[in-house]
């Protein structure tokens, strides 16, 4: 996914930002060692950090279906990454730098995603867009000093540019056939067992209540037939 972003961002800013190929786009480490062997103007497009867009981040699955219509399997969303970019120009003049980064600048706050027509690789099939967020304020655990710094180099004119694009690694999971029975009800009595049916005033042969039955507003029949003799 990470090779498809930079052909998708060469294709993007050599159509657009530098249709007259005064300037070669590459994505090397901008280090000292680079820049002293550097023999033709340039631009370079350098990834300093990648992280997952949590916010963008979904839970649902998004069913497969077939040429029928019907699902035959789910797969898991897929994820968002943000990709930073370090954008530079560099040329023997200082001139001629502002005026390329003025034109990556011109040319990139046209576009909210990339164009479906400079999408390479796997992100030209993906339904998802590919977003562009270009010079927004660096989050607090970093700053554009401290790439710098990490680099070894001086501090140069540059454009921060976030990519987010989709990436999804995870496999398709199928599930079972289609249920093709239409559903149905079945309702039955169930069958009455003889032994249990017993009147519930029986009375034994002496004429007193069962036991375990009682008359009503006596208490136990038994007593209350004592009580009367």
């Amino acid at each position: 996914m990470i090779h498809d972003v930079d052909a998708t961002l060469a294709a993007l800013l050599t159509a657009e930002a530098l249709p007259a190929g005064e300037a070669e786009v590459v994505f090397d480490a901008p280090t000292r060692d680079w820049a002293s062997r550097l023999n033709g103007p340039c631009v370079d497009v350098f990834l300093y950090d990648i992280r997952e867009d949590v916010g963008r981040r979904e839970i649902a699955a998004e069913p497969v279906r077939n040429t029928e219509g019907r699902v035959v399997a789910r797969r898991p969303p897929p994820r968002r990454f943000r990709l930073s970019y370090l954008l530079t120009a560099w040329t023997r003049r200082p001139e001629d730098e502002h005026r390329l980064l003025s034109q990556l600048l011109g040319a990139l706050l046209r576009h909210d995603r990339v164009p479906t027509g400079h999408l390479r690789g796997q992100l030209s099939a993906q339904p998802l867009p590919v977003l562009l967020q270009l010079a927004l304020p660096p989050g607090a655990d970093r700053g554009i000093a401290d790439v710098w710094n990490a680099l070894g180099g001086e501090l140069k004119p540059s454009l921060d540019l976030v990519v987010v694009a989709p990436f999804d690694p995870a496999p398709v999971v199928p599930i079972g056939p289609p249920v093709l029975e239409e559903p149905y009800l079945d309702v039955r009595r169930s069958p009455v067992d003889p032994r249990a049916q017993r009147a519930p005033d029986a009375a034994d042969p002496a004429g007193l209540p069962a036991a375990g039955v009682r008359s009503p507003g006596t208490g136990n029949g038994r007593a209350a037939r004592i009580a009367e003799l």
